[in-house]
């Protein structure tokens, strides 16, 4: 931990995380810029860190900050929005207290040593968001999902979905089907060879079947994908060091080794069975997030990747909460072709040279294959050690072409979420918050889908300022 020296703060962007986050109540928003296209009906949910220190200490690492969830109402009446923190318990022991007591991923518990095992880490809510039909889950892949109410984001405590007993984790990726409402998610349990949960549950959320694998080592897994009748898993070649852990010697990031000449080892499950297909080893390489997986007429599942070459991003990451960055920490889009029976890895291919992160598809195509793919990334001539992702693209899978929106200088788009024409799927807009450095204040910007690098459609402001955050989901109307 560190205390907080504004005078370092030199970027746009780290005014958006220079103070914490103010939660506001529902609030009518006003239109900046065009309007609010008809069809757009349902709720944008963001999740990220709302705050970054608590009486002038600062958290270790980005990912250590308490969750604050936004949500934005579109409605026949204009948009509402609303901006909560969740009320975990070690918020509310910490906002009574007026200072940090809890350790996290890249920190130690504050105070005497045996604070370390007393108080190691505190769930944070801030990674992502799921909308059922009655409820939202606040995610972070440590421990049990938060609900909150959809409307008021009132926090309604936690909740094991009926399955998750003594604390299962519940990661921040779940994966919807949106053919036959199926929800797959996973979580992994600690251990010095840690435990790979995997979930199935119904469109309410209930886990109706679980299974458990046991991993070589402790590493660090994020994310994983569905591709058609297959769930696949890629493990990084980090383990983490549990017994520095767990002796209170060091946090978990500090404790991540970077081992390449493990390879990355990737798992094959029937979506059905939730039994292992096959295993197998690749290259080296890591990643935080995969865009979409399918199988191909052939039979082999294609897997899509934002790639780093090693674990720099950690420290990268790292520097984002303090608000100076200086490590470079590139990802670039990739391909994986891989055999499901054989655990063979046939070719793996470069799609796009360019830094991107957070890359996703429309929510109708989870599964099966995209003809795009929606990104973060960084404008041309970024000096990328020093900032942070500052626009948003489409890439075009049958043309291998980027499109670019084309945001102004000192603002900074959050991860761009599409929201399908429920009249026409295959059409819709592309919704990113927006820090906007220029007028120190956040803005919600609609894109037309097709038209991505013409002026948003529309822009709307918020009433206080959003620090960037990490995930959202869209949720149309006709499921609320």
């Amino acid at each position: 931990m560190h205390t907080i020296n504004q005078k370092s703060i030199k970027k746009t962007w780290a005014g958006a995380i220079a103070q914490p986050a103010t939660e506001f109540p529902p609030t009518q928003l006003q239109i900046l810029s065009g309007q609010i296209p008809e069809g757009l009906r349902g709720t944008l949910y963001r999740n990220g860190v709302g705050r970054l220190e608590r009486g002038g200490i600062h958290v270790g690492h980005w990912f250590d900050g308490d969750g604050a969830i936004l949500a934005v109402h579109f409605t026949d009446a204009g948009a509402t929005a609303v901006y909560r923190y969740v009320q975990t318990e070690g918020y509310k022991e910490e906002a009574a207290a007026g200072k940090l007591l809890y350790g996290n991923y890249g920190m130690m518990a504050p105070g005497p040593i045996w604070n370390q095992w007393r108080k190691p880490v505190k769930n944070v809510a801030n990674t992502s968001v799921l909308a059922l039909p009655d409820k939202l889950l606040a995610l972070w892949e440590g421990d049990n999902p938060h609900t909150l109410d959809l409307q008021t984001l009132n926090t309604l405590g936690k909740d094991d979905l009926g399955a998750l007993n003594h604390g299962l984790p519940y990661s921040a990726h779940p994966k919807i089907d949106s053919k036959t409402g199926e929800i797959f998610n996973f979580g992994i349990s600690v251990g010095l060879n840690a435990i790979l949960n995997i979930y199935k549950s119904n469109s309410t959320g209930k886990i109706l079947q679980k299974t458990s694998f046991e991993l070589d080592g402790f590493s660090i897994v994020h994310d994983f994908i569905i591709a058609g009748q297959y769930l696949v898993f890629f493990i990084p070649p980090i383990r983490v060091n549990l017994l520095l852990v767990l002796s209170g010697l060091r946090c978990f990031s500090d404790s991540a080794e970077w081992k390449p000449q493990l390879g990355t080892q990737f798992l094959v499950f029937d979506r059905e069975s939730l039994s292992l297909i096959s295993r197998g080893e690749t290259e080296p390489w890591f990643q935080w997030h995969f865009s979409n997986g399918f199988v191909d007429a052939s039979g082999s599942v294609i897997v899509d990747i934002a790639r780093y070459e090693d674990f720099q991003t950690n420290q990268y990451l790292k520097e984002v909460a303090t608000g100076e960055t200086h490590t470079s920490a590139i990802s670039t889009l990739w391909r994986v072709h891989l055999d499901p029976q054989t655990g063979k890895v046939a070719k793996t291919q470069q799609l796009l040279d360019r830094h991107c992160e957070f890359p996703s598809v429309p929510p109708q195509n989870v599964g099966q294959a995209s003809p795009y793919t929606y990104l973060s990334i960084f404008r041309e001539g970024t000096d990328i050690s020093q900032e942070i992702l500052n626009a948003i693209a489409r890439f075009d899978h049958k043309t291998d072409t980027l499109t670019e929106a084309n945001l102004e200088e000192n603002c900074y788009p959050c991860e761009p979420i599409y929201a399908p024409n429920a009249q026409n799927l295959d059409y819709g807009w592309v919704i990113t918050v927006v820090y906007n450095g220029n007028s120190q204040s956040s803005e919600v910007w609609v894109f037309d889908s097709d038209r991505l690098d013409q002026e948003p459609v529309c822009r709307l402001r918020l009433p206080s300022v959003i620090p960037h955050s990490f995930h959202g989901t869209w949720k149309p109307v006709k499921s609320q």
